[in-house]
């Protein structure tokens, strides 16, 4: 992916993903702690392991990997001798290598992995206050999902012009007027070749017979 195209929906200052990122994030609490930082702000391990029902030790312990890896720093403005605070370094990450994938696959894969879950985490929360939500907020609630036959080339345009239409949104902590009834949306976008119908059409290229010919055959 290219930093126009994939992840990158702004011109925000943002993390380049190296293998030893992607190691360090290849952790679902890790991509939850950061996502934590970079929706709501400084915070304690404290604070952070009472939101993901975890013990503050291995709250620190996950904060410190994603310190080393750049992700997240001590906010020493706000910290104390009795509390240390954390805040994210960056707003994003943008993963810029295809050649990284090709390289580090197996690391790829599990944060990837940890992506799809904190992905899925933010869906359940927002099922889990559907019934209480304003009704104008439960209408903008989109569980949307189409097959399209692409190729691998149209599918990478297809992110990147799916990225355009976001860039014209306001990001979280955007600078400039913020309308009144504006709240925090999360925006999420899978594009997923299925590895299934790709077998299936393989499949049938190789095989002349296909089950018309079986019923014509059996018709004589």
């Amino acid at each position: 992916m290219t930093e126009d195209q994939g992840w990158k929906h702004s011109d925000d200052p943002h993390v380049v993903l190296t293998a030893k990122g992607m190691k360090a994030m290849a952790h679902p609490v890790r991509m939850q702690l950061v996502g934590l930082l970079r929706k709501h702000g400084p915070s304690t391990a404290t604070r952070l392991a009472e939101q993901l029902g975890l013990n503050s030790g291995a709250t620190s312990y996950h904060l410190r990997q994603l310190a080393a890896a750049g992700f997240v720093e001590e906010d020493a403005e706000r910290g104390n001798a009795r509390e240390r605070w954390w805040r994210s370094v960056r707003m994003m990450t943008v993963w810029t290598g295809d050649d990284l994938a090709d390289e580090e696959t197996e690391t790829a894969v599990g944060f990837l992995r940890s992506v799809l879950a904190a992905h899925t985490l933010t869906g359940q929360r927002t099922l889990d206050a559907f019934e209480t939500m304003p009704r104008e907020w439960r209408k903008a609630v989109d569980f949307n999902d189409l097959v399209l036959r692409l190729t691998p080339a149209e599918a990478e345009q297809l992110g990147a012009e799916l990225s355009a239409v976001i860039k014209r949104y306001r990001r979280e902590g955007a600078e400039g007027p913020v309308p009144a009834g504006a709240e925090q949306v999360s925006v999420i976008v899978h594009v997923f070749p299925d590895p299934a119908v790709g077998d299936a059409d393989d499949a049938a290229d190789a095989d002349p017979t296909t089950d018309t010919d079986a019923d014509t055959e059996g018709d004589r």
